[in-house]
This record gives C-alpha cells, structure tokens and sequence, in this order.
C-alpha cells in the first residue's frame, strides 16, 4: 500500500495571533508584569483605563468591559431590558456568538437572510418581517445587524426600519473595529454596540475579552451592574447579573495594543489593495465594498465556486485559508428546524456558506508573504501580473 501524502506545511497561515505579541512583545510583557505585581486582578485601575480609552478612541461616552463577545451581546440585550416574551431579528450568516447571545437573554432569535453583494443583513426581508411579524412569534424588539468581515451592513436602511417600528438597534460590531459608515464609526450608530476581544479580531487580548459602547449613561450603569452579579453596592444584587468581567491582565495588553489598531487597520487596507490588483482582470473578483463603508479588512473573502480545489491549491504553496463560516448558524444541528427564518429561507446565506473563501489577513503579514499570496492569486484567477 502506498502511504497518503501528507500535505505540505502552511508557511503562510490565515490568521495569526501569535504575531501580534511577538510585534508588541516589550510592552506587552512590561504591561502583564505592571498588573502582576500590583495585586489587583479584576475590575481594577486597568479596566477602567482601557474602557476610558476605548470609549475616547470610538467617540462615545462610556464603554463597558466584560468577558467576551458573546456576553457583551447578551448583557446588551438585557440592558435595553430584551428577553422572554421579544424576538431579536440577526442573521444566520454569522459567528454563532449572535444567536447563542440572543437565546442566553431568553429572547427568541429570527433570522433574516443576507444580500450576496456584501454579506450582511439584507433590509427588504427586514422591512417585510417588521412590517408582518411571523406567526407564533413574540414581537420584535431589537435587531442585531452583524457588521461582517470588517464592512458595515447596510445600516441606514436598518435604522430607519428600526426607528419606524420601534425596535432597538444593537450593533454587532465584532469584526469591524475602527470601520466607517458615512465617515462615523461603526459602533456609534446604534443605541448600544458590541465588540468581541477575541485575539483573531483587529483588536484583540490574548484571551477572551468583549466591550460594549454606548452614549447612554444610565444603560452604561445598569451594564456595570449586570456583569457583576447585578451590583451597584457591593455584595448587594440590585438586578439579577451575571459574572462576566474583563480581567486586569486582558486590559493592561489591550490598552497596548489599542494606539496601534487604526495603523494596523491601514496595513489590512494595503494588503487588500495588494490581494485587489493580484485579482484584477481575472476570473475571481475581490470583496465588494459597500459606498460609503471604511473597510478595516478582519477578514478578505473571495467567493469561489470551487473553494475545495483552490483551498488545496493554495495549501499546496504553502499558503492558509479559513471559511467564515461553513455551516449557517439555521442548518448547524443545534438549531435546524428550531429557529425561525425570514421568508427567503436563508437560500442566499446557504449559497454564500458553500463558496466563501478567507485569505491570510493580519497586520503582521510580510510583504514577501504577500507577494507570495498575489502570485498564487494571478495564477487562480488567470489575471495577467
């Protein structure tokens, strides 16, 4: 018999955390060694500077730390006062943290599709769902537009449906940190935002952390509360809260890493424009940017359809991908034939789930790296060098 061949090592992979320390490796480990020996290891001087921070570099009043994404939604939604007896409309294309959020609330997640340009939210099924609930559901009380791969969604369209019927706004902004809209910040267009701190993201801790932003003091309090066990006074749960807090070690390497993120989204935007030009006049065309969207690049998506064979073929020059993401969150077996969907069915979020395709995207990424990826690129797509 003879023996499989094993495939050739990635030398370029598709994400890398790692290299993010190793570039802030000095301050990083003078931040962490700063925490250690100050003896104070959660809600302390750190996470107060980097919210501070965070909330000054967004442009809005406060900022609210907890332990990661997934919570930052949640305590969002219960915030805004959202749970059993409400319907959340987000989408299926998506991290699964949104409709797992929604859920952990006690709200009842709706799944709206998405247009195939962009990727997110598609508004004329929002538009439909508002103005003609389905059956059996709870009203609707928030929607979640999911800000994906870096690129806002379609939001003035969503805000003005939102407004017309009385709906919360909630940004999910967990991919698209320092992205625009209309020359605004993403994350300052809702009534409240929320970031994941994931290491992938452009701004990432080197564990688990999430933020939530708002212009709204007594809904910043009332989240301040909530993450720790409902307190206002210690010791004394004024509501029902839960433990999600954003440790002093996380916050002293994210206030790092912070000055650095618009720099570092620049950089994504370079690549981009790299990976576009290794593209043009070939056969697969680079990510659709949306007018009037500043795009910070958390991800670069192609769509191919046959993403087996040119994963393989990349794999084979030594270059990763990803898929963001394989399996739609209303066909993956936790939530198939449970959750309720929009009346297109999801069909064009299936479509894009089967041809999505994510190259190598960090900041830290040589430019012989890619070189090496725009070559693979020309090859693919038969664009001429």
């Amino acid at each position: 018999m003879v023996p499989a061949m094993k495939p050739p090592p990635v030398r370029i992979p598709q994400a890398d955390p790692g290299a993010g320390y190793r570039a802030r490796r000095a301050e990083i480990d003078a931040a962490v060694a700063r925490v250690l020996g100050s003896g104070w290891y959660v809600l302390g001087a750190e996470g107060r500077g980097f919210e501070a921070e965070f909330a000054a570099w967004l442009s809005t009043a406060h900022a609210v730390g907890c332990g990661n994404g997934t919570d930052a939604l949640a305590l969002a939604l219960r915030g805004l006062g959202i749970g059993p007896g409400c319907t959340v409309a987000t989408v299926s294309h998506t991290a699964v943290a949104t409709v797992a959020a929604i859920e952990m609330a006690g709200a009842v997640p709706l799944l709206i599709d998405i247009d195939p340009t962009h990727y997110t939210m598609d508004p004329g099924e929002l538009a439909a769902v508002l103005a003609h609930p389905p059956s059996g559901l709870p009203p609707v009380r928030a929607v979640i537009p999911v800000h994906l791969y870096g690129q806002a969604a379609d939001l003035d369209a969503v805000l003005s449906l939102c407004a017309r019927h009385g709906a919360a706004l909630i940004e999910d902004c967990s991919q698209a940190h320092g992205a625009t809209l209309g020359g605004r910040k993403l994350g300052t267009l809702g009534q409240v935002s929320c970031f994941s701190l994931y290491p992938t993201k452009n701004l990432g801790a080197l564990g688990d952390g999430g933020v939530i932003a708002t212009n709204d003091t007594a809904l910043a309090e009332r989240l301040a509360a909530l993450r720790q066990y409902g307190w206002r006074q210690h010791y004394v749960s004024d509501d029902v809260g839960v433990n999600s807090r954003l440790d002093e070690l996380q916050a002293a390497i994210l206030r790092v890493k912070l000055p650095y993120l618009d720099a570092q989204n620049a950089r994504r935007g370079a690549i981009a424009a790299r990976y576009d030009s290794a593209l043009a006049g070939g056969g697969v065309a680079p990510p659709a940017r949306r007018p009037g969207a500043g795009h910070v690049f958390h991800q670069y998506v192609l769509r191919v359809p046959d993403r087996a064979a040119v994963q393989a073929a990349l794999r084979a020059q030594g270059i990763g991908t990803g898929v963001h993401y394989p399996v739609p969150v209303h066909l993956q077996p936790a939530y198939r034939g449970r959750v309720a969907l929009g009346p297109a069915a999801c069909r064009e979020t299936a479509r894009a789930s089967a041809e999505v395709l994510s190259l190598p995207m960090y900041p830290e990424l040589s430019d012989g790296a890619v070189a090496q990826v725009c070559d693979a690129l020309r090859a693919l797509s038969g664009a001429s060098a």
